[in-house]
């Protein structure tokens, strides 16, 4: 524990300038990919990055047999000549051939990066490879990120922000209806190829960070654990950047705590592990609240088939409040006695049924109310497919049995004005107002 806050206070003081230049690194690199990847993420363009940060290798490669030197500038320079021409070519051999665009970002992801440890291979064999270091960008080194580079990192990020804000409407009708901006007379093709030319920077900006292997990962990753929270694009941006720079933090303070942990690797965990818990805890599309949300579904059918049954017992009874027996409710359900005798109980806990002695139940008047309502629904609805739909009367049943439980008060009262208010459904029983039935008197508490 003491450990933790004494990693902590270094951030802090004199001596943590080089954690505080490789978090900053981390946070920024966070930031750009996961603005970028909701793009590339909403366009099904998850390879694309995995083919870049791979057709980047020859392009760092060739920039440092020019140069002779390790400058960040030119590395950069390189791997978005390299990037952009692999973009390009994707793009060039899914238009001009049948081959599909998985296998052209195949092709050019085997074919680049192969080219690229073929040269890495002779810069090292040459005696410099030592001294270039270029053997970082397959795995990351933020360990080696030096202060200009994180100014370098600054711009590029910002700038990458800045130009996404400025195109965020143009790219938004981009991702989601291409041809609906192509009507709108947009340039669609320039659009998208500035739109890819921007994930490529991003993705290049990173290679020194996670390296040509995890940069894809950190691209897609935010944006998939952004998309479970939101179907709003501004908001999904805004969650994928936040998830992308908190995976940054705490891949470095996870790296700079244990000294033999790579920072790549662990942001990519890290952004992993939130992107399990947005899977799983997402309000609204987490499969936690989706079960909990089929289970609710679930209680509530049985819930109102129970009470539909007693409604339908007592239709047909002359008495006012007739007493519904177990033996009764058994001829009318699937399940059996201890399961009825469980359920009845739970619905005299929420206040819809009465005991009457042993197993005897009645409807309360908070139940009737519920089990006029179902009923209607069931009833409107059946009525409804015959004479909207055409759908012959001993079709219907099954349909308005799923549809019941589901109708709105809005709806219900929607399909009333359009079958003119009726008063019996197509088999003649009568539609229940919600207060009243022909047989039975309305119930008092």
């Amino acid at each position: 524990m003491w450990d933790l806050w004494a990693e902590i206070a270094k951030y802090f003081s004199d001596t943590g300038t080089t954690r505080r230049v490789v978090m900053l690194g981390c946070v920024l690199l966070g930031i750009s990919s996961g603005v970028l990847g909701a793009f590339a993420f909403l366009r099904r363009q998850s390879l694309l990055g995995d083919a870049m940060a791979h057709a980047a290798l020859p392009g760092v490669c060739v920039a440092f047999l020019l140069t002779g030197e390790k400058n960040t500038w030119f590395f950069l320079a390189g791997a978005m000549a390299s990037g952009l021409l692999g973009a390009q070519l994707i793009t060039w051999i899914t238009r001009y051939s049948r081959i599909k665009s998985d296998t052209a970002i195949g092709l050019v992801l085997s074919v680049f990066f192969g080219v690229g440890v073929l040269l890495l291979s002779v810069i090292q064999q040459s005696g410099a490879g030592n001294q270039s270091g270029l053997d970082t960008f397959l795995f990351g080194k933020a360990a080696f990120l030096l202060q200009r580079d994180i100014y370098t990192l600054a711009v590029l990020c910002g700038l990458l922000v800045l130009l996404v804000t400025l195109f965020f409407k143009e790219f938004k009708v981009l991702s989601f209806d291409p041809g609906f901006g192509a009507s709108l007379g947009l340039p669609i093709r320039f659009l998208d190829q500035f739109l890819t030319s921007l994930i490529v920077v991003s993705v290049m900006i990173g290679l020194q960070v996670v390296g040509v292997i995890l940069m894809a990962a950190l691209l897609i990753i935010p944006a998939a654990a952004a998309r479970q929270w939101t179907n709003r694009l501004g908001k999904m941006c805004w969650i994928s950047a936040g998830v992308g720079a908190f995976s940054g933090m705490l891949g470095a303070f996870v790296s700079a705590l244990l000294p033999k942990m790579p920072t790549g690797p662990v942001m990519v965990l890290a952004a992993s592990f939130l992107f399990v818990l947005s899977l799983l805890f997402a309000p609204t599309r987490g499969l936690l609240p989706a079960w909990r949300k089929r289970v609710r579904g679930r209680r509530k059918i049985l819930e109102e088939n129970l009470l539909k049954t007693f409604y339908k017992i007592g239709e047909n009874e002359p008495e006012d409040q007739p007493r519904v027996s177990i033996q009764s409710l058994l001829k009318f359900t699937s399940m059996t006695g201890a399961q009825v005798r469980q359920e009845c109980h739970s619905l005299v806990k929420k206040g819809w049924l009465e005991v009457i002695g042993g197993d005897h139940w009645k409807l309360s008047l908070v139940g009737w109310e519920r089990a006029c309502q179902v009923v209607r629904n069931h009833r409107l609805w059946e009525l409804y497919l015959t004479q909207r739909a055409s759908i012959a009367v001993d079709h219907v049943h099954r349909d308005a049995d799923e549809m019941e439980h589901f109708l709105s008060p809005e709806l219900v009262a929607q399909l009333e004005a359009l079958l003119d208010q009726p008063e019996t459904d197509p088999h003649g029983k009568p539609i229940p107002t919600g207060n009243t039935n022909p047989n039975m008197k309305a119930i008092t508490p």
